[in-house]
């Protein structure tokens, strides 16, 4: 099992930038895909990016394309979602996720370990 932590949320005005890490354990690590998803208030967790085991490939949802940039890095085991030109849509709880494929996954029940989230609030 990989064990995830998320942290680096925070509130930001609109255009501003964040960087989300999520932080890893677990010998399965480097061998996992990882997601990042949000879920606002009443609505349901979507996919927001992905990131392949190697960091090879990489998948953007639409609304965050060229904003935000997935990365990682498997010498500290930890994943980032840089986060720029925010907007106020963008607030939501951000949760990062781990799978056993090697591939970036796009589907929630492709991963199997999950974060705790981290808030991100984004003012107008």
């Amino acid at each position: 099992q990989v064990q995830l932590v998320e942290s680096g949320g925070g509130l930001v005005q609109a255009g501003g930038s964040l960087r989300l890490s999520c932080a890893a354990s677990g010998r399965t690590f480097s061998s996992s895909s990882v997601g990042w998803f949000r879920q606002a208030p009443g609505k349901e967790r979507v996919v927001v990016a992905a990131i392949s085991a190697r960091g090879g490939g990489t998948y953007y949802a639409d609304s965050v394309k060229g904003r935000f940039t997935v990365s990682r890095d498997n010498a500290k085991n930890t994943v980032y979602l840089q986060m720029n030109s925010l907007k106020p849509e963008d607030t939501a709880v951000y949760y990062c996720a781990g799978s056993r494929s090697r591939i970036a996954r796009t589907f929630e029940y492709e991963y199997s370990d999950w974060g705790q989230g981290t808030q991100v609030t984004v003012s107008s």
